[in-house]
């Protein structure tokens, strides 16, 4: 299944990528909902976070929260604070199906968030 975020990857369609290893790819969001806002993804299709398998994924989840805290720092948000979400499937809010862990920071955030 091709998305959005795997044009991304193919560099297909363009992005403003702000962080790429060989295994996670991290550029700003095109609709953002805060000053910072970064999706980071891995390079391989993982549909949702249900699609995760704790053992072979967990070096990549760790991977994609080093360039989350690396991002925050970089952005001036690692002391204030930051949000990253997971969302998963519809009523979660999940609208690409390629997992994706969003970076939100630069201004206060609300709780609950909606």
């Amino acid at each position: 299944m091709s998305t959005i975020f795997s044009k991304i990857i193919n560099k297909e369609i363009p992005a403003d990528i702000v962080f790429e290893s060989d295994n996670i790819l991290a550029f700003k969001d095109i609709n953002p909902q805060a000053p910072v806002h970064i999706l980071i993804i891995p390079k391989i299709e993982i549909p949702k976070v249900t699609d995760l398998n704790g053992k072979e994924h967990a070096s990549l989840l760790g991977e994609m929260i080093d360039a989350a805290n690396k991002l925050a720092k970089e952005n001036g948000i690692d002391e204030s604070g930051f949000r990253l979400v997971l969302n998963c499937g519809d009523n979660g809010g999940q609208e690409v199906y390629h997992l994706h862990l969003h970076l939100l920071g630069g201004r206060q955030m609300k709780w609950p968030p909606g």
